[in-house]
């Protein structure tokens, strides 16, 4: 079986986002996040400062359908000024 993935779809994918510590950065990633899942609870969002508390490090777990749902995702993410790292 010929397949361009690993991941089976549909599956909860789950992101890590960094970026500087600032008031703005969780609700703008979510707000970057429910576009390409709907589904996406931004209440799930979990968060983690960096220990020297400069930077916020966010996962966010997604029901990925698609691998090309999962590219344009980490593509809009990796593109957004307040982001750092996605991994």
């Amino acid at each position: 079986m010929d397949r361009k993935t690993l991941i089976d779809f549909p599956c909860d994918f789950p992101l890590k986002i960094m970026g500087a510590r600032v008031d703005e950065f969780a609700q703008a990633i979510a707000c970057v996040v429910v576009k390409h899942a709907p589904e996406f609870d931004a209440a799930s969002m979990a968060m983690r400062p960096s220990r020297a508390g400069n930077y916020l490090a966010l996962t966010c777990t997604v029901r990925a359908t698609s691998q090309a749902q999962l590219d344009a995702l980490y593509r809009e993410l990796s593109a957004h000024p307040m982001v750092k790292v996605v991994l």
